[in-house]
């Protein structure tokens, strides 16, 4: 199956029902739903619009998380960490393994972009091989982007 190379989407989409596993539920009746706005072509990265309603719940993540907050607003709390109120514009990453207690107040409404990880041998195998590509086929003056998000040129 062929991917296009670009894709675009909106976050005004219609949403379907996307339960929270209900022995995760601590407090309310959140309503969970979602709608997947793309998936890479190897299947390892998903891009998501999700929204809940007012409710506490833990969860768990299976895979490295980083969200976007939309609307609305949570509190957040972990291990080793106190309760943080989240709203509008926050970014937030989730490691693989890691597990939260959110509180949503009101409603809230994120793009998530979820990615499988790589066993760490694997993970420095595929660094060492995109740098090689890097060293000798060069972008042609495309910009690139580092792990941490600068531009090199």
């Amino acid at each position: 199956m062929r991917f296009a190379l670009i894709e675009t989407g909106h976050c005004n989409v219609d949403l379907k029902p996307s339960p929270i596993e209900p022995s995760w539920i601590i407090d309310g009746n959140p309503e969970a739903r979602s709608h997947v706005l793309a998936t890479s072509a190897d299947g390892t990265a998903t891009t998501v619009i999700w929204s809940c309603t007012d409710g506490k719940f833990n969860w768990y993540y299976d895979v490295d998380e980083t969200i976007v907050i939309q609307e609305g607003s949570i509190v957040l709390e972990s291990e080793g960490m106190p309760p943080k109120r989240y709203g509008v514009g926050d970014v937030i990453f989730f490691r693989n393994g890691a597990q939260a207690k959110w509180h949503v107040e009101g409603h809230v409404k994120k793009v998530a972009f979820f990615r499988q990880t790589n066993p760490l041998g694997l993970g420095l195998v595929v660094r060492a091989v995109n740098k090689l590509k890097r060293m000798f086929f060069p972008s042609h003056g495309r910009a690139r982007i580092t792990a941490v998000g600068s531009r090199l040129s």
